[in-house]
């Protein structure tokens, strides 16, 4: 029965939280190498080794993928994901060394827990070490420690989120999807229905963003971003795993509103782990699918933290 990323032959999944400082990483390891692609559709991304996934660049294959919480300053965990592949002598080669490609992306989370504390090169090490072909961790785990969606009114008044894996199954074909969702807007299930809005400061209520942007001159919202990786069995090259993350960016889109601001670093990785032949329209349409259902896990499964509650500990109004 499909469950998530690790439905994939090849691609493990190491966590490491820092229950104090509410921040964390989330590493997806393939070792033996997979081809990839990304799509940045937010506007406020932070990203590393993303310029090398475009099509027609040197290197074709990436050996782990990073997502983490610390803004900017947690690009500094790819040192140890780097650390720890060289030490298995993983990575593009250039003799006599191997040169390990790890694209990373991360979320803003300063504002919640102790903002000093980010995720260095130690963090990122123990995750590799962590990373197994298991069930993926998800809820308040990892990239998605720190997370929270709705903040139109702040951080006071959001919703805790954190980070969910899905996976779809059609024969032989897998397309799956892992999201750390810290997004500025509100999330709807998959029936269309509000999920996680921001809480009016008075009644404490949810409310749908769209409503309250529209009734409001003008918003700073510093502190977003939701990321994913999608990675399926089918043989693709870069130029189709881009079409794969534009696709699974609907899922976004229809998961979380409003979303892809100005103030929101979206990205979408892609991986491509398989030999399987498949219609390069079902993958992306799988992808967006997937994705969407993540998003919803994120939500459903993440636990209250600093004041900041989760869907299941809200009591009904």
């Amino acid at each position: 029965m499909p469950s998530g990323l690790t439905d994939i032959e090849g691609i493990k999944v190491g966590v490491v939280s820092d229950l104090d400082a509410a921040t964390g990483i989330t590493v997806v390891l393939i070792e033996t190498g997979a081809r990839a692609a990304v799509e940045v559709r937010g506007s406020a991304p932070g990203t590393r080794e993303t310029d090398l996934l475009v099509p027609g660049r040197l290197v074709e294959e990436v050996q782990a993928v990073a997502l983490t919480g610390g803004s900017a300053f947690g690009l500094d965990a790819v040192s140890g994901v780097m650390k720890y592949l060289e030490e298995k002598k993983c990575g593009f080669p250039v003799d006599p060394f191997r040169i390990p490609i790890v694209p990373a992306a991360v979320l803003f989370d300063l504002f919640v827990g102790d903002g000093r504390v980010r995720p260095g090169e130690e963090m990122g090490y123990k995750a590799c070490r962590s990373a197994g072909a298991g069930p993926v961790p998800e809820g308040s785990v990892g990239a998605g420690w720190g997370a929270a969606v709705g903040k139109i009114y702040g951080i006071d008044y959001a919703v805790k989120s954190g980070q969910g894996s899905f996976a779809l199954q059609k024969d032989d074909l897998i397309v799956a999807a892992l999201v750390a969702v810290n997004a500025f807007g509100d999330i709807f299930d998959c029936e269309g229905n509000l999920l996680a809005g921001p809480r009016n400061p008075q009644t404490g209520l949810m409310e749908k963003t769209i409503d309250l942007l529209f009734g409001k001159e003008s918003v700073d919202s510093f502190g977003n971003t939701t990321l994913g990786i999608v990675a399926t069995n089918a043989d693709l090259d870069k130029t189709a795993l881009q079409k794969v993350c534009q696709l699974a960016h609907d899922g976004l889109a229809r998961s979380i509103w409003p979303v892809h601001t100005m103030w929101d670093g979206d990205t979408i990785f892609s991986l491509s782990k398989g030999k399987l032949e498949a219609d390069l329209n079902v993958v992306g349409l799988m992808a967006a699918e997937a994705v969407a259902r993540a998003v919803e896990r994120a939500v459903r499964t993440a636990g209250s933290l600093g004041g900041i509650p989760a869907v299941k500990d809200l009591k009904p109004k």
